[in-house]
């Protein structure tokens, strides 16, 4: 009896297990649509149509148009100093002085030197009238008969001789000014005055400190200007053609986060650097008030020029792009499906590039989760992004 029991049992359970495996089998042959993949998450733009402003990037850094390193060409201590840093100066404004009695005592020197040249010069002159007037007297004698030959003569040496002593009087008043010219600029010298408008933006010097010595490069105050700055760049010179004087530029700085400025392209540099074949551009950027400043790195865009109804995608739909080479690659979506396209690409503008073929009007591209996706893979649209 307990047989029979068990030998039931075990039939039953051989007979589930078959039907198990039964069904199994035609669930495999069935193609497994209980396990097929989720749809997974993106975010897709439209295809769009918009004006297209065409430029070259450019990265460069900003430097004051105007500025000064002061050193003195006169060696002497500092005796005074009238400014601190970050004071505000106006051209000619005194910034220090130096001890200048030596050179004093030279000047005032240099002046009694002319005045005793003047002076010589005054006698000479009066001499030489008194010349001019005994030669004349001799004259007029030796022609009524009173003088001799010899008495002419005389006078006429002695004029020559006074005349002589009025050129050497002035010859010596003229190097006595030029005496005092030299005192004078050796004495102006010791007074450091601002050569422009701006700001000191340092201060290396004390009372009691020794400037100008021989061979000395101290510098004294450094004045900067920032009213107007130089943006220095470097393009390469496949886009020379494309640049003119007087372009726009825009560009923004980390410092300023979401801030534009702007310049225009003031000089380009004639020669090419044969190194890495680029070329110098400098644009002047307007700067009051005085928000930048020297120093700062800068990413801007030569504006070159303006098309109406460009075709474009958002930069972020690029899963690779050859930018030389103008060749790119996007995910469109097609009945709820990722499929992998090749395009040709343009120009870039604010983050939109120009799509030159392989895509039209109205296509729908992953903008974001392209990254998970694959070529054929069902996708689903959490947020479709309008244009800017």
């Amino acid at each position: 009896m307990k047989r029979g029991i068990v030998a039931g049992a075990v039939v039953l359970i051989l007979c589930l297990g078959l039907e198990g495996c039964s069904k199994g089998k035609e669930e495999s042959k069935s193609g497994g649509k209980t396990g097929s993949s989720p749809a997974i998450a993106v975010e897709a733009v439209d295809v769009q149509t918009k004006d297209l402003i065409e430029g070259i990037e450019v990265v460069g850094s900003l430097t004051p148009k105007f500025e000064a390193k002061i050193r003195s060409e006169y060696a002497g201590i500092v005796s005074a100093v009238y400014v601190t840093e970050w004071v505000r100066v106006k051209k000619g404004t005194l910034l220090a002085k130096l001890d200048s009695r030596e050179i004093e005592a030279l000047v005032q020197k240099a002046q009694a030197a002319v005045e005793v040249g003047k002076a010589n010069l005054l006698q000479a002159e009066v001499a030489d009238n008194r010349a001019e007037r005994e030669l004349t007297r001799a004259q007029n004698l030796k022609e009524a008969g009173l003088v001799t030959q010899q008495n002419l003569d005389d006078a006429r040496t002695e004029k020559s001789a006074a005349t002589a002593r009025v050129a050497a009087a002035k010859a010596q008043l003229l190097a006595a000014e030029k005496d005092l010219k030299q005192a004078q600029a050796r004495l102006d010298k010791a007074f450091i005055y601002s050569p422009l408008d701006g700001v000191i933006s340092a201060r290396n010097v004390n009372v009691g400190d020794l400037v100008g010595e021989p061979g000395a490069t101290r510098i004294m105050f450094q004045i900067v200007d920032n009213r107007l700055l130089d943006l220095i760049m470097t393009i390469p010179s496949t886009e020379m053609g494309r640049l003119g004087l007087g372009q726009a530029l825009t560009f923004t700085t980390d410092t300023f986060p979401g801030k534009n400025f702007s310049g225009r392209i003031k000089y380009i540099n004639p020669a090419v650097n044969e190194a890495d074949r680029s070329v110098k551009v400098i644009a002047e950027v307007p700067n009051t008030p005085e928000v930048l400043k020297g120093g700062l790195f800068v990413k801007g865009r030569i504006i070159i020029g303006q098309r109406r109804n460009v075709l474009q995608v958002p930069k972020s739909a690029l899963l690779s792009w050859d930018v030389g080479a103008k060749k790119g690659e996007v995910f469109t979506i097609t009945q709820n499906r990722s499929k992998r396209k090749p395009i040709q690409t343009g120009s870039l503008s604010n983050d939109w590039v120009e799509v030159v073929s392989g895509l039209q009007k109205g296509e729908r591209v992953i903008t974001r989760g392209g990254f998970n996706v694959k070529d054929g893979d069902p996708v689903k649209i959490t947020q479709l992004n309008g244009g800017n």
